[in-house]
């Protein structure tokens, strides 16, 4: 029988401003289809800083990180499709599985689901404190760690020649990235598009944009250097955002691009993106503002022009159906993401890793996990 461990978390308390502490806490065995994942790689995402540094709200003690990829090694009573040893990315959006939404192939709108409120789908978690009381994953996924308990069915199996670090942004920021062109925008070959923002989920549009064919491909940002990225990832044009911005677009796309993308999640940026587009166009909100906050579109114009503003949660995914689709592209060839990875980190450096995301000097950091033969051979596949 499976006993509960001791693991090794990244753990923010709220207590030493946006600063996270690296504790042991002890880990429960899998329940009834679950599983546990030896954790190999775990990305340091946008959504995990929002929580450091105020903006948005979760219980507490809190095992930070949503960007997960690793190994199975524990199986719970009635898990079918996962087998020890096996390599899953993991979805955060644990979805209930049976409403309509999930039934209907969106279960990203799944208004049952208990991973924002950091627990698993029965309402409770796996996690044990330092001195025994409840500590909570993040998005009931807890990635900076050695080891998580999730649901069967937020392990995707994927293709074992997909190294750890690459694979754990399949989960998040490529997944989503990929999911808003493929899934919200419908973007098709020949259209028009450009991308503001220029971090690890933008580069993630462009990339999925290059694969989708559009043309051309803008990319909008206040870092030299970032732009330099969005090139390799596919951009065919690059602006430093500027007040003119709508005209350098509109120039450079023959009136406005038929998509426009916000991957910052700043209001001031969302704001902008409806005048991005031409009539007709469609304006996708990708990045994720703090809470509370208010976008003042134009009604009026918005409708004259017959323009659409999406919302993009989590990419429209079905993970069990994309997750093996970008892990597909990516071993083709036809969508490159080692580019998107700007560091490798330890679990120690996590804190110096969000610094580094705060400063704008990373594109993706990537916390890897050490653990052993395994490890070394999927990185270097």
């Amino acid at each position: 029988m499976t006993e509960a461990i001791e693991v090794r978390a990244a753990v923010y308390r709220g207590d030493d401003g946006d600063r996270l502490t690296v504790d042991t806490l002890t880990l429960a065995p899998p329940q009834h289809g679950e599983v546990r994942v030896s954790v190999r790689a775990a990305g340091v995402c946008g959504s995990d800083r929002h929580v450091l540094d105020g903006e948005w709200q979760v219980p507490l003690p809190a095992v930070m990180g949503h960007e997960a990829a690793g190994v199975v090694d524990a199986v719970g009573a009635g898990v079918r499709g996962l087998t020890v040893g096996d390599h899953v990315v993991i979805a955060w959006h644990q979805a209930c599985q049976r409403c309509g939404e999930c039934t209907g192939g969106k279960p990203w709108a799944c208004t049952r689901a208990k991973s924002n409120d950091s627990l698993l789908p029965d309402g409770t978690t796996r996690w044990s404190d330092v001195d025994g009381s409840t500590a909570y994953p993040y998005l009931a996924t807890g990635a900076m760690a050695e080891s998580i308990v999730v649901p069967e069915f937020a392990a995707i199996k994927i293709d074992e020649r997909v190294p750890f670090d690459v694979a754990s942004l399949i989960g998040c920021s490529v997944g989503t990235g990929y999911g808003a062109v493929a899934n919200n925008a419908r973007v098709v070959a020949g259209e028009s598009a450009v991308v503001v923002g220029a971090g690890g989920v933008g580069l993630s549009i462009i990339s999925a944009l290059r694969l989708a064919g559009a043309n051309p491909i803008v990319a909008v940002d206040v870092s030299e250097a970032k732009l330099a990225e969005a090139v390799r990832a596919g951009a065919t044009h690059t602006v430093l955002s500027a007040p003119d911005l709508a005209d350098q677009v509109a120039t450079l796309t023959d009136g406005g691009a038929d998509v426009a993308f916000e991957a910052i999640g700043r209001v001031q940026t969302m704001q902008q993106l409806p005048g991005l587009i031409r009539p007709g166009g469609r304006a996708v909100f990708v990045g994720l503002p703090p809470e509370g906050q208010t976008v003042e579109i134009d009604g009026l114009l918005l409708a004259y022009e017959g323009k659409t503003i999406i919302g993009s949660n989590y990419g429209g995914l079905v993970p069990a159906r994309d997750f093996p689709r970008v892990a597909g592209a990516y071993l083709s060839g036809a969508l490159p993401l080692d580019e998107l990875i700007s560091a490798r980190v330890g679990l120690d450096e996590v804190n110096e890793a969000f610094d580094a995301m705060r400063r704008g000097e990373r594109t993706r950091s990537v916390i890897v996990f050490d653990t052993g033969a395994d490890a070394a051979a999927s990185a270097a596949a």
